[in-house]
């Protein structure tokens, strides 16, 4: 998702942080207290804003506590413009050793024991011992996983508690449905909670259907006996979906139907068409959890299948319930129905999923359905991140009436805050206003049925729901010259004017005369939702329309197994860190979109406190290196990081090089192991120079050389620094390491006629064919005839990243621990860190080798039709046509291949941008062919240090690369001949 990036479009870092944010909350828990106490926050910044918003040095100001941090909020904010709640003073304890205020959780406490006792600080005689604070009570749950399909699977929940009667009126747990077969952790799940929550989780997990995916396995665990009489004449209840896809929009009741096999359906190798028996059009499709179990019947065993409608919908979208019979098989040839049991135990899952579809009816949409399942599975494997009073009120949604839920569902989705109900109309939702009385009594919205005690910031929320119309219908408006025209902006910051000036004391009563009822998700169902969704997706830029996709077939991800044994959030501590970081991110990217400079300068004040997080360090120190790489990522101190470079940026812009200095320093400090230091690094001796502090920008840039995270264009950055500002006196000698910077890359001159060659505007050209162009194509025209008979593709990193995606698949969705944390991903998570290749070392050296042997076509060719459509990082399946990759493979060759694949492996993060322009390829007789890379470059236009460190490792592995320099032509020298 991108929003326009504001008044500062251009600032590094920006985009990084727009993604990191994703949607945008509506309801920040903490956004008051963090800015108001922003100066509060010890920071190397001693800035400010004068009364024309100019950035100021601050003199005489010291540095202060961390008040703010003392009291974060948890979430349950209090609705019409209270402040939101703060912890109650019962969950926050005194520190036996340091005396600090921390928060009462076990998780908390152990972190902040293990840091004080690791400073050394000595416990004061006032303060409490350990054993005088109170841990609430845990209850475990112990789960045990089953083999599944994706379709739908089922948990045992035991309950390790002395106390069993307690649970389920003492009664063993009932199974637990697990939505969509994710795999659970054998080593058992931690619930912190009481034992009405365990009810309650096993009812919500009873009720949740899952939202399918593509079914991974056959289920082989048969509960029900069959015979080899049951299986024919035996009437199976179901109904037809995706009714949009059908030929035949008209339906009878009582209308005879076929089945058919759709193998060639990219979505789902086992659709089964429904067929209308007279006519042979389509009707729609099997569900597709039954379509797994009744494909191999048909493909495999060749069972025939006919039935019938039973029932007519009452829109032509809507699902179609029939009943279906198998009633012989297809004559085929010998040994295809020796496989009894086979037969009988696909027979068996068919009777399963037809039964808990029973029991389970389709009457929840889609949507409905994926919102229940987001929270099933993040109560099943994070529950100790919630409160028992969240939990409680995330489960009490499965028992509010289908409308209600669908309401909620459709509001929340949504940007909001405020909705008229007169405008609530939805198809699926049969009483809208009921919806929304019980949305209410339960605390899932707020309505807006009385003008007493309104707040301006939801005054301003309840105008932009109002047509311009309506607000200029508002009397209390002052009528300007020309307010005919005036804009919605206008006409509302206009009312709100008034009503400070206490010109339109009656603006509430007003707007509830206009808007009438509204309702807003309230601060608490914000809070809740987001922070479940923000586990279960584990990033911001995927959102309930992400099930959507998949649903439609728009998006297909990548199967894989999920095999965790760390949590990604080790307490609910750092998960409430994490998310008040995000708040500040999203507050600096507001503040830049406002080009509110004080704002800026208060989030970077935080952030700049908050960087370092000691009981951070503490919780990952059990983990191992490799995993605490992307681990890492989803920490407050990572967070807090990409606001700091968002805020050396704008610091730079501003020429405020001295605390961009103190920033990157900080930075550098801080994260000894982090792939951006080479970015950090440059800019801090950039930085120096400007200042005129040119040795110690030496310096630093030497000392960059030897940091073994400073790589790709950054460290030949560093190296051209060196060599420039290391001329005698300052340096005689150069390190023979920097040999590689005096290698010659080979150039090429074209001439173009140019349309244009402005500085900052990309270069146009005509073309030999006379149409307009950009370099790109022209050089690509330059190579196809004079240049040699090339043929090549206009690619740059794309074409590499969609091969290297395709020749690594299997080792990329290899069963890694950790990596796969849901079924939306289309990479592991340690894909951009050095882990990757650690993690995988011997699987990756096979598969190198192959590529180098000369197999990488066949592999390719494997990949290309096994997951044709599928989402993979870098993998682009539409740019690109198999031949034109199949040609590049085999042109470029093994050795050379191997080597780009090696590169990639070991670090993806560095070399993943910068690569060439063009791949050329041409061919010396069938199977052998030879490559070349090309860096084309315009009249003002010059390489960038990570292209020429693409180009030196290209030549260094084998390549044939050169810089194409496409130039208009030179003037004519005026004729000076004197004519006799």
């Amino acid at each position: 998702m991108r929003r326009s990036p504001g008044t500062f479009p251009m600032l590094t870092g920006r985009e990084s942080l727009v993604r990191l944010i994703g949607k945008r909350r509506r309801f920040l828990p903490n956004r008051h207290s963090l800015l108001s106490s922003a100066s509060a926050f010890q920071s190397c910044l001693n800035l400010g804003t004068d009364e024309g918003g100019k950035i100021v040095s601050l003199e005489g100001r010291e540095g202060l506590s961390f008040p703010a941090r003392e009291v974060k909020d948890l979430g349950d904010g209090v609705e019409n413009g209270e402040c939101a709640s703060k912890t109650p003073a019962s969950d926050w304890v005194t520190c036996p050793v340091c005396g600090k205020r921390v928060r009462g959780g076990d998780y908390g406490i152990n972190l902040h024991l293990d840091t004080c006792l690791t400073r050394g600080t000595k416990r004061k005689v006032t303060q409490r011992t350990l054993l005088q604070l109170n841990f609430s009570p845990r209850l475990k749950v112990k789960v045990c996983p089953v083999e599944s399909d994706l379709e739908q699977s089922t948990v045992d929940v035991v309950c390790n508690n002395p106390h069993e009667d307690l649970v389920n009126g003492g009664h063993e747990c009932d199974r637990v449905e697990n939505g969509d077969g994710f795999p659970e952790n054998g080593d058992g799940l931690l619930l912190n909670g009481c034992a009405r929550s365990l009810g309650s989780e096993c009812q919500i997990a009873r009720k949740v259907r899952s939202a399918s995916l593509s079914p991974k396995k056959v289920a082989t665990h048969c509960d029900i006996s069959v015979d080899d009489e049951d299986i024919f004449g035996t009437v199976v209840d179901t109904f037809i979906v995706g009714r949009k896809f059908s030929d035949e929009k008209e339906l009878k009741l009582g209308m005879a139907i076929s089945l058919l096999r759709e193998p060639e359906n990219v979505k789902d190798p086992s659709a089964i068409k429904v067929l209308s028996a007279d006519s042979g059009c389509c009707l729609g499709y099997l569900p597709r959890s039954l379509a797994q179990y009744v494909s191999p019947l048909i493909e495999k065993h060749c069972l025939s299948f006919e039935g019938s409608v039973t029932c007519l919908p009452n829109h032509n979208h809507d699902i179609v319930p029939i009943k279906i019979c198998c009633h012989g098989m297809i004559p085929c040839g010998e040994g295809k129905h020796d496989d009894v049991d086979g037969i009988k135990c696909l027979w068996t899952s068919i009777l399963q999923e037809v039964e808990a579809a029973r029991k389970n009816p389709p009457s929840m949409t889609k949507y409905q359905q994926n919102f229940s399942l987001l929270i099933h599975e993040v109560l099943i494997r994070s529950s100790n991140l919630f409160t028992d009073d969240e939990k409680l009120f995330m489960e009490s949604f499965t028992s509010l009436l289908d409308d209600s839920q669908r309401l909620f569902v459709r509001l929340y989705s949504r940007k909001g805050p405020w909705f008229r109900l007169s405008n609530i109309s939805y198809p699926e939702i049969s009483d809208a206003l009921q919806a929304v009385n019980e949305l209410s009594g339960k605390g899932y919205v707020v309505p807006f049925d009385c003008a007493e005690g309104l707040q301006t910031d939801e005054m301003m929320g309840i105008l932009r729901v109002l047509t311009v119309s309506e607000l200029r219908e508002i009397s209390c408006i002052p009528k300007k010259k020309g307010s005919q025209n005036s804009t919605k902006k206008d006409l509302i910051a206009s009312a709100l004017c008034s009503y400070r000036d206490g010109l339109c004391p009656v603006l509430p009563s007003v707007l509830l005369d206009k808007a009438g009822v509204c309702v807003k998700i309230s601060s608490r169902a914000e809070t809740v939702f987001w922070r479940a969704e923000r586990i279960f997706f584990l990033n911001g830029e995927q959102d309930l329309s992400t099930f959507l996709l998949v649903d439609l077939g728009a998006v297909k991800y990548p199967t894989y197994n999920c095999t965790n044994s760390e949590q990604i959030f080790s307490s609910r501590s750092c998960l409430l860190d994490y998310e008040e970081a995000i708040e500040v991110a999203q507050l600096m990217d507001e503040s830049l979109d406002q080009n509110d400079a004080d704002q800026v300068l208060r989030c970077l004040r935080i952030a700049d406190s908050c960087v370092d997080l000691p009981s951070e360090n503490v919780s990952r120190s059990s983990i191992s290196g490799s995993e605490a790489a992307f681990i890492s990522c989803f920490t407050a101190s990572w967070v807090y990081s990409k606001v700091i470079l968002l805020g050396i940026s704008y610091l730079e812009r501003e020429h405020r090089y001295q605390d961009a200095i103190n920033l990157l320093k900080r930075l550098l400090d801080c994260f000894i192991s982090d792939g951006r230091r080479g970015y950090w690094t440059v800019r801090l001796s950039i930085d120096l120079e400007h200042l005129g502090f040119l040795d110690e920008s030496l310096s630093v840039a030497e000392d960059g050389l030897l940091d073994p995270w400073v790589r790709a264009g950054s460290r030949i950055a560093l190296q051209k620094r060196v060599l420039r500002l290391g001329k005698p006196p300052r340096r005689w000698k150069i390190p023979r390491s920097f040999e590689i910077t005096k290698w010659k890359i080979k150039e090429v001159h074209v001439q173009g006629r140019p349309l244009n060659c402005e500085m900052g505007k990309k270069s146009r050209f005509y073309g030999e064919d006379g149409e307009q162009c950009g370099v790109e194509q022209l050089a690509l025209q330059y190579y196809a005839n004079e240049g040699g008979c090339w043929s090549g593709v206009h690619t740059e990193s794309g074409i590499w990243l969609t091969i290297f995606g395709l020749l690594m698949w299997d080792v990329i969705f290899s069963d890694v621990p950790n990596v796969f944390r849901t079924k939306f991903q289309t990479a592991p998570l340690d894909l951009e860190t050095d882990g990757f290749f650690l993690a995988r070392k011997g699987l990756i050296e096979t598969h190198l080798q192959n590529i180098h042997d000369g197999m990488a076509e066949e592999i390719l060719i494997t990949s290309w039709e096994s997951h044709l459509g599928t989402a993979c990082r870098g993998v682009n399946w539409d740019r690109h046509s198999l031949s034109e990759l199949r040609a590049a493979v085999t042109c470029v060759g093994g050795p050379c291949l191997a080597s780009l694949c090696r590169l990639l492996s070991q670090d993806y993060r560095s070399w993943s941008s910068g690569m060439p322009d063009l791949l050329l390829w041409r061919f010396h007789g069938e199977y052998r062919g030879e490559a070349k890379l090309v860096e084309v470059k315009g009249p003002n236009d010059r390489l960038s240090e990570q292209q020429r460190a693409w180009l030196f490792i290209l030549m260094e592995c084998g390549f044939n690369a050169e810089v194409c320099k496409v130039t208009p032509p030179l003037p004519l020298e005026p004729n000076t001949q004197n004519i006799s």
